[in-house]
């Protein structure tokens, strides 16, 4: 083989190599570019246009977004993006006992003491779709369920168990969050 053949061979594994990484190292970029934080996950729903359709859709978006309250970093403003995205979820009597700017300032204040006790939302388990009693009252259809969250302290596991009340708008159909309350507490 000629020596010039040899130093063609030798440019073209170079240029194939160099390529090569050259193509690796920018797909790594393109994938960090589309990896979405949580937070800018549960902010990306629309509920206009993709509302959960069932009460335990409901409570899993909701507890998605808690989970994003007490365990996630975020801007001023996606905080209220978020408190806007729950008060979504309310029925309209909920909500109205929650205004905006007071729920907000109570959710800041809630959050700042869950992290002053070093808490995390570990994980939740919501009542199997099986498990979601429905009935009606004042000829509203209604459904009860549950949803047990695992707050990890330091190296510490406990459960907080509550129940939810969620009543179906009439004009809508949709199921909105009338109420929750702990299980059991101590």
């Amino acid at each position: 083989m000629g020596k010039a053949k040899k130093i063609i061979i030798v440019i073209v594994l170079v240029a194939l190599v160099g390529g090569y990484y050259f193509y690796l190292s920018n797909y790594h970029d393109k994938q960090e570019e589309m990896m979405v934080t949580a937070v800018q996950d549960v902010l990306l729903r629309n509920l206009d246009d993709d509302y959960p359709p069932t009460p335990r859709e409901v409570l899993k978006y909701y507890s998605d977004i808690t989970k994003c309250l007490y365990n996630e970093e975020y801007t001023e403003t996606q905080l209220e993006q978020m408190a806007d995205k729950l008060l979504a979820l309310y029925d309209e009597e909920l909500a109205a006992n929650n205004p905006r700017d007071q729920y907000i300032m109570d959710l800041k204040k809630e959050v700042k003491e869950f992290a002053e006790n070093n808490y995390t939302i570990a994980s939740y388990t919501t009542s199997k779709s099986t498990d979601v009693e429905e009935f009606t009252e004042d000829g509203r259809k209604c459904a009860r369920m549950y949803c047990t969250y695992s707050v990890k302290a330091g190296a510490n596991y406990t459960s907080s168990k509550q129940v939810f009340i969620l009543r179906r708008e009439t004009e809508t159909g949709r199921w909105k969050i009338l109420g929750f309350e702990l299980v059991n507490p101590e």
